[in-house]
């Protein structure tokens, strides 16, 4: 019964040693350059440098938002969120930035709401 055993836990252990030497599968993929090249500070420049045009900051003003309420909210934007946005600001067509005002309009009125910022008289807080 022992040499059974002891049989039973050589063939085990050859086995085991014999897939050490095997190599792992390994998955490898082609990174951009947009993954490499794009950070936080380069996304949020681009927002910026879209919301200092003149045609953004009239369609702003007319909604409303004063610029530096725009610029703060841009500043308090999470990296994801900045990288979100500078995405949505790429993919916008040309002469249409109605879609863009109008969520930079929801995000406020959403912060408004949820007792964050102040920007709009006519909302209540939740808390």
């Amino acid at each position: 019964m022992i040499t059974k055993l002891r049989r039973i836990i050589a063939s085990l252990l050859v086995v085991s040693i014999a897939g050490l030497g095997l190599p792992l599968p390994a998955q490898a993929g082609m990174v951009g350059t947009d993954a490499i090249t794009s950070s936080p500070g380069t996304e949020r420049a681009r927002i910026a440098t879209f919301l200092d045009r003149a045609d953004v900051q009239a369609q702003l003003q007319a909604q409303g938002v004063s610029p530096s309420d725009v610029k703060a909210r841009v500043a308090a934007l999470t990296d994801e969120e900045a990288a979100q946005l500078a995405g949505r600001i790429d993919t916008l067509p040309a002469g249409g930035i109605l879609g863009l005002i109008l969520l930079v309009f929801l995000v406020l009125l959403i912060t408004d709401i949820l007792g964050l910022t102040k920007v709009f008289p006519f909302t209540r807080t939740v808390r």
